[in-house]
């Protein structure tokens, strides 16, 4: 007899929740647009490196907005009980996926000499972004938002730990006489 798990402890599907964190990056990536164009744009214009500037800006402000997303929605089931913790490892990936579309900016507006405004955001929003996506969703599945280290996730391995083993019976198909009463 075969027994699906289901409740906290079981790790999340994997398609649904790349959905989620996806929608989640969605409003990331607008907030991250927005942000950019603005300071390089307006508030950065004339200032150098205001490419790079503009990227860290706004970087850090789409890190604030994954994290409410990503800790109340894709990730709901899997939180830390210590926030605290995990928003500090949530911001050390989100700092480190940082560096992949800042990299990205700073090889095609420095060694590329892509220097448009459009080769700014083609290298930054599009590349960088895409490649961070990938390398922060890793990260936030497998450690800051582990379902073995989430306190729901502890409690169910405690308690399938704290189980006995099931009991297995043989079952009538699997008597001699498959379980046929008169044969």
């Amino acid at each position: 007899m075969t027994t699906q798990k289901t409740g906290p402890g079981r790790r999340a599907p994997l398609l649904p929740q790349l959905i989620k964190f996806g929608a989640v990056g969605a409003v990331g990536f607008v907030v991250n647009l927005v942000v950019f164009n603005v300071m390089l744009l307006i508030v950065l214009r004339g200032v150098p490196h205001a490419t790079i500037y503009s990227t860290v800006i706004a970087t850090l402000v789409a890190i604030a907005a994954n994290w409410v997303g990503n800790r109340f929605w894709a990730f709901s089931g899997q939180r830390q009980q210590n926030a605290t913790r995990e928003g500090l490892e949530f911001f050390v990936v989100s700092l480190a996926g940082m560096g992949i579309p800042l990299l990205c900016v700073w090889v095609s507006h420095y060694l590329l000499a892509l220097t448009s405004p459009i080769a700014d955001n083609i290298s930054a929003n599009g590349v960088g972004l895409v490649l961070g996506m990938l390398f922060r969703f890793a990260f936030y599945r497998w450690w800051v938002f582990s379902p073995a280290r989430s306190a729901a996730g502890r409690a169910a391995a405690k308690a399938r730990a704290d189980e006995p083993a099931p009991v297995t019976s043989p079952t009538l198909a699997g008597s001699p006489d498959g379980g046929l009463v008169g044969d």
